[in-house]
């Protein structure tokens, strides 16, 4: 397993602990303490004149019976032609993972190439988001600590929406909303190539405005990006590294996992198995980013705030 760059030292030590602390008395410590999913399917999230009625349309997985959970915004991959919020069972799999262990997950549709073409896409991605931070403390979530990600097309789109901040702000939502990405195979720089022109089109200034590595600028979200070292051209290993090298010179907290023996599909197909190294990493970035907001956002407060949020999955 390369990984490029390591998360600081205070990151991985609360993650360490929240890893210990998130047990049921008298379990051992690779047994953590799951709970129930609740799902609601096919919410609408955009209802305009131009609305579509599959497109438009989003599902919302909860930790049952649980409140103040931590969300993660999950953008399906297609290459921006094909795919849904449960592109061969893979999504639901991966968001019952992710219920399981406390963290909720949202799955949204987008309009798909050839019938619109970008921005169309990260629009409605962005009209998503921007639904899920209005509405997801009526399902129990925390608006405060929603987490974007996706696979392939949708680790492109989820970077883009984390770099570009036009897109929410014509929904009038903060930039600020998003506080982590997570792209996985992501691409991060639309190349001038004839298979990207039925969802960009043939401008090279679209293409470049679409590509996330154009936006980086002091600021950002921290990013954990994960890709398998046999990647498709575009989404392999220099890519993500030059996207890496550019978020650090911004001082963007950034890491990157190249994982062995993985190729673009299998990196996400195995997501969907707890232990997965790949599930890992995922659980461990949003957990220290959790810890450290809470303690950052509530001060003194913060630490009592921290043990509520650990005793809750501990029992106690």
């Amino acid at each position: 397993m390369n990984t490029e760059h390591l998360q600081p030292a205070v990151s991985l030590a609360i993650s360490g602990c929240l890893a210990l602390a998130l047990l049921v008395p008298g379990q051992a410590a690779d047994e953590p303490r799951q709970f129930e999913t609740k799902i609601i399917r096919n919410i609408t999230y955009y209802e305009g004149a131009d609305a579509d009625p599959v497109r438009h349309r989003l599902d919302v997985y909860v930790p049952k019976d649980q409140k103040d959970f931590p969300v993660l915004f999950m953008v399906h991959g297609g290459g921006w032609i094909r795919g849904n919020k449960d592109h061969l069972g893979i999504y639901s799999a991966l968001a019952r993972i992710f219920t399981r262990h406390g963290i909720a997950m949202v799955c949204p549709n987008y309009r798909l190439s050839p019938a619109v073409k970008h921005p169309e896409h990260i629009r409605d991605v962005a009209r998503a988001f921007a639904w899920t931070y209005k509405n997801i403390e009526k399902y129990g979530g925390n608006r405060e600590e929603i987490f974007v990600s996706g696979h392939s097309a949708g680790g492109h789109l989820c970077a883009l929406l984390a770099t570009d901040p036009s897109y929410l702000k014509e929904q009038k939502i903060s930039p600020r909303a998003i506080k982590g990405a997570i792209p996985l195979s992501g691409l991060f720089c639309i190349p001038n190539e004839p298979i990207f022109n039925i969802p960009f089109g043939k401008n090279k200034e679209v293409h470049k405005n679409a590509s996330p590595i154009q936006h980086v600028r002091a600021g950002l979200p921290p990013f954990l990006m994960i890709l398998g070292d046999n990647e498709l051209p575009g989404c392999d290993g220099p890519q993500a590294k030059d996207f890496c090298k550019a978020l650090k010179s911004k001082d963007v907290d950034t890491q990157i996992l190249i994982m062995p023996r993985r190729n673009h599909m299998s990196v996400i197909v195995n997501a969907v198995i707890d232990t997965d190294p790949v599930t890992q990493a995922m659980f461990s970035f949003i957990d220290s980013q959790v810890a450290l907001f809470r303690l950052e956002r509530n001060g003194p407060a913060g630490v009592e705030a921290l043990g509520n949020f650990i005793s809750r999955y501990a029992g106690n």
